[in-house]
């Protein structure tokens, strides 16, 4: 019993001088840590502990020469059509957003388990006393131990005395013995679960790093299929920064650029188009086509939307991986309310079309940094803003799940005014019907309706 108690009591002590030191390691001006009373305050300190460490990991994280040459030749051997490169790309885009949904995931995962492993700590510490006074009390004994009883009628009667008071005391002893092994058995079980977990996040992030490479290469081979000229695309371009420099207001920006821009002009007529033959279909046309959308994967090579909007309504994934901070209709920091929604992302999270549809506009305006705008048909707009580099242009005809662009390193100036819980990067979604906002959340799947972080 005894040994077992001094066993348990090493390693207690060894346990306890690990976490002084780990402390140490985090705090290297040796300040003395004091656990914050907010629970949300401690939570956030452990996301930000975890990301710094999942940052500092990323950082190590490069393609061997062999894989990269691997990529390149998978390329290379791809047959170069529209179609073909259109898929491949949709494709890539989808599986690194996937990867991109389990970093954030496994980000989660590893803040609860250093959470966990806190508790343990704690638990721990407050044994500490208990374990002193039980050791203390054995080191007692073992330097008095009882006389045998074969001696004298008083020292027997010592002897008795001393099997009733141990007899008392034993049972105690061994349930706080049990206590302290099951602790000691639940940490190293969590530092187990730590470190696969950061293995896991490891072979995700190089997973990722990979998926990049390829789908940049696919666009990279993509655009050099276009046929409109740089020249043209210089102009609209240019244009189009001139007309986010006067408006005022995205409805005027979407109004100017649709009226003035002539490939924009020409995606509006073509979604008009599309509209009014749908508005022709018969009634079993239409539930065909309804069908068709809950059912089927539409064709890559299309120049119109699949679906029309309105009957994709929980159908859309989130156009990026992340967590909601904000959605519409909350406050927005400025005594107003929020007229979309807002995604905390990770660095350099691809953003994706959420639905078919024309680029309206892509470029800077004022203080959203960059932005996208989406024309997917029905009188629809889809604003998303708070990029850092997109990969679309005025005109263009995106379908669902196209790379659309990348989120920067940490949240533009818009955002800023909303008084988040964050400082990194974060997309802003608006939906707008006939020029006026309107709540998305009826498009988004299922999987996407969850909590907001606010309300966690």
């Amino acid at each position: 019993m005894r040994a077992g108690l001094l066993a348990a009591g090493l390693l207690l002590a060894t346990d306890v001088a690990a976490q002084s030191a780990e402390t140490t390691d985090r705090n290297p001006q040796g300040a003395t840590e004091q656990v914050p009373a907010d629970p949300a305050s401690d939570l956030a300190l452990k996301r930000d502990s975890t990301r710094s460490e999942l940052e500092a990991l990323s950082k190590t994280i490069t393609l061997s020469n062999d894989r990269a040459a691997e990529l390149q030749a998978s390329i290379a051997d791809l047959e170069k059509t529209s179609e073909s490169l259109r898929t491949a790309i949709v494709t890539s885009a989808d599986k690194r957003k996937a990867l991109e949904q389990q970093i954030v995931d496994g980000e989660e995962k590893l803040t609860t388990l250093r959470t966990k492993e806190d508790a343990v700590h704690t638990s721990l510490r407050a044994r500490r006393g208990v374990l002193a006074e039980v050791l203390a009390a054995l080191q007692r004994m073992g330097r008095n131990p009882p006389p045998a009883l074969l001696v004298t009628p008083e020292d027997a009667l010592a002897s008795v005395r001393s099997a009733i008071l141990l007899g008392a005391v034993v049972p105690g002893i061994r349930h706080e013995t049990e206590n302290l092994a099951a602790d000691l058995k639940a940490l190293a079980g969590v530092r187990k679960e730590i470190i696969a977990q950061k293995q896991a996040l490891g072979d995700d992030m190089t997973a990722r790093l990979e998926e990049e490479r390829r789908m940049n290469m696919l666009i990279v081979e993509k655009q050099k299929l276009k046929q409109r000229s740089a020249t043209e695309l210089a102009s609209e371009r240019r244009k189009a920064e001139q007309l986010a420099a006067q408006a005022t207001s995205l409805e005027g920006l979407i109004g100017s650029i649709e009226t003035e821009i002539a490939s924009v002009r020409d995606a509006a007529a073509a979604a008009k188009a599309d509209e009014e033959k749908r508005r022709l279909m018969s009634e079993a046309q239409r539930a065909e086509a309804r069908e068709l959308a809950n059912s089927a994967t539409p064709d890559k090579n299309r120049i119109a939307p699949a679906y029309a909007f309105s009957d994709l309504q929980k159908k859309l994934a989130l156009p990026v991986a992340g967590s909601i901070l904000r959605r519409f209709g909350d406050a927005d920091g400025t005594g107003h309310s929020l007229q979309g929604m807002m995604l905390e992302t990770n660095a350099g999270a691809l953003v994706t079309a959420p639905s078919d549809g024309w680029i309206v506009f892509a470029g800077t305006f004022r203080s959203y940094g960059q932005m996208i705008i989406l024309n997917p048909g029905d009188g629809y707009h889809v604003v998303l803003s708070g990029l850092e580099g997109v990969t679309v242009q005025q005109g263009q005809f995106v379908v669902a799940g196209e790379p659309l662009g990348t989120m920067g390193n940490k949240r533009v100036a818009s955002a800023t005014a909303l008084a988040l819980e964050t400082e990194r990067p974060t997309l802003y979604i608006e939906f707008r019907k006939d020029g006026k906002p309107v709540d998305s959340r009826p498009w988004w799947t299922a999987a996407d309706t969850g909590k907001a972080r606010n309300d966690s």
